[in-house]
């Protein structure tokens, strides 16, 4: 069909749903006091600013598009290797690496959250990285005005990105219809301990912690703004109840384009649950 053969190309993206046991107490520097995997969770939510050309005024996950560099074979690494990420992502190894060096460095970017470590370290519990320090600060801005790549950040520091820490988690690409594509692949990934988020990113006007059991709720209520897959996750998140339960979690990681139909008159886009949402106005995309 002529839109079909119109459709933009999806550009790669990931997007970590940060996760961390539900506050039941806070210790000095507003770090969680209870470390407990087996009981209630919550997920960090950043709202987008209005003025943003995707999804402006939404809630949505930390994350973004692959940077060219995000594929570098020099970055230090432990935990499954980009050929295993390959098999579980469905993709060729050097988009896996991309993928998962994407979510760990668009993470930092917009939350000071770091999953990275010490390699003499790397089998033992995640130490404690201050990344409020004006030095990470500089790292961080250079990684977002791209004068810096992530493989010079974490060398430089003798840091390894800590991919055992990432859980892959779904994969969506936006529908054919939308004019701004993206094919995000989704990761669960759980809060280090000792780091805390911080509203760094300047894409966001809010960030919350958010028990996932109450996000649809809030998103029917018109208090919540998001895209589908947003909506969906938090579901999926709030049907495991728990980390431990995120952990057990089998996912399967297939690609799922969302069908866009008219359901009672109005135009919808179908989730694959089979509930229908607004179609997102021009400019936003899942």
């Amino acid at each position: 069909m002529p839109e079909q053969d119109a459709a933009a190309r999806p550009r790669p993206a990931a997007t970590v749903m940060l996760l961390r046991p539900a506050r039941s107490g806070t210790a000095a520097g507003g770090r969680v006091a209870s470390d407990r995997s087996d009981g209630p969770m919550e997920v960090l939510l950043m709202r987008r600013v209005r003025s943003m050309g995707f999804a402006p005024g939404a809630y949505v996950f930390p994350g973004g598009g692959v940077d060219g560099r995000d594929a570098d074979g020099g970055l230090p690494w432990t935990g499954p290797s980009p050929e295993e990420w390959a098999r579980t992502l469905g993709t060729d190894v050097r988009t896996a690496r991309a993928l998962v060096c994407a979510a760990v460095r668009e993470t930092f970017e917009e939350t000071g959250v770091l999953l990275a470590g010490e390699p003499e370290r790397a089998g033992e519990p995640a130490i404690t990285l201050d990344t409020a320090s004006e030095e990470w600060e500089r790292d961080r801005l250079g990684l977002i005005d791209r004068s810096r790549s992530f493989t010079e950040v974490l060398s430089g520091r003798g840091l390894v990105l800590r991919s055992e820490w990432l859980r892959a988690w779904s994969r969506w690409i936006t529908p054919r219809a939308q004019p701004r594509r993206y094919d995000t692949w989704f990761f669960a990934a759980e809060l280090p301990p000792g780091q805390t988020s911080r509203d760094v990113g300047g894409e966001a006007d809010l960030t919350a912690w958010t028990d996932p059991s109450l996000v649809a709720s809030e998103w029917e209520a018109g208090r919540m703004p998001m895209l589908p897959p947003t909506v969906v996750t938090c579901a999926e998140l709030a049907g495991c109840r728990t980390l431990e339960g995120v952990r057990k979690a089998r996912r399967d990681i297939v690609p799922f384009e969302p069908d866009i139909r008219e359901v009672d008159g109005q135009i919808r886009v179908v989730a694959p649950d089979g509930v229908d949402y607004p179609l997102p106005k021009p400019g936003a995309a899942p």
